[in-house]
């Protein structure tokens, strides 16, 4: 069943153009990332500093192996001094209803 993850960062607004080169080349890699059906980045209309990933996997095992995959050799370390908030992750499971 399809799971979507909802991936909640605010970048320092000094950090803006940074964070969106550091996060372009983090999401490339998301994207091609077997099980990924996609990201759609949303920028809030009323803070440019306020984004979230709309990520979409074929499985809640995929999204699984991203994860294990990010917390170990794809670590994301240069994202962490551009943040200005601890990053939220909400995972929803598509329903067929």
């Amino acid at each position: 069943m399809t799971l979507v993850a909802l991936l909640d960062v605010t970048l320092k607004p000094e950090a803006l153009d940074e964070g969106k080169q550091v996060l372009g080349r983090v999401l490339a890699e998301t994207r091609a990332f077997e099980g990924c059906l996609g990201v759609d980045v949303l920028v809030d209309h009323e803070d440019e500093t306020h984004w979230i990933a709309y990520e979409r996997w074929e499985s809640a095992e995929a999204d699984a192996k991203y994860r294990e995959f990010r917390a170990g050799p794809g670590k994301t370390t240069e994202l962490g001094p551009l943040l200005a908030a601890v990053p939220g992750l909400t995972k929803y499971t598509v329903s067929d209803i």
